[in-house]
């Protein structure tokens, strides 16, 4: 996610949240996805998607990212996403906030080194659960795994 800067979180993330996102919710749209294997959203999907998750890639650049098809934007997605993982640099998220809230899903998720408080608090706002800057399979590991 480059060199920009990563302000703190301005709220830490709830425990009970985090378990119940990573235990209930099995539908993730994962944003920003790569097809190399040794990118983290590459990682993390696959992990994902080892563990009964059904992905779903978006990539406007992408066809396909181990074996789903790949979306360009999260409005294309023909169907309803329980979390949405982001994998895009901080300064993308504020756009990209609207882009979520228009898709309705149960939670938010923004990875490590992926803080914007004024888009985690804008999609609180739109009723959306938001965790900020830990790892969606670290995470479901501890939790679930």
């Amino acid at each position: 996610m480059g060199e920009e800067f990563c302000e703190a979180p301005d709220a830490p993330n709830d425990p009970a949240l985090v378990k119940k996102i990573v235990t209930q919710y099995k539908t993730v749209a994962v944003v920003g996805i790569s097809r190399k294997e040794d990118r983290d959203s590459y990682r993390v999907a696959a992990y994902l998607q080892s563990h009964g998750f059904k992905i779903v890639p978006v990539n406007p650049q992408l066809d396909e990212v181990l074996g789903e098809k790949c979306y360009p934007t999260l409005a294309d997605i023909p169907f309803p996403v329980d979390v949405v993982d982001v994998f895009r640099k901080p300064s993308a998220l504020l756009p990209l906030a609207d882009e979520i809230a228009a898709i309705k899903p149960k939670s938010a998720w923004f990875q490590i080194g992926v803080v914007n408080n004024e888009a985690a608090q804008k999609l609180r706002d739109s009723g959306i659960e938001v965790v900020q800057n830990i790892c969606l399979k670290v995470e479901h590991a501890r939790f679930a795994g």
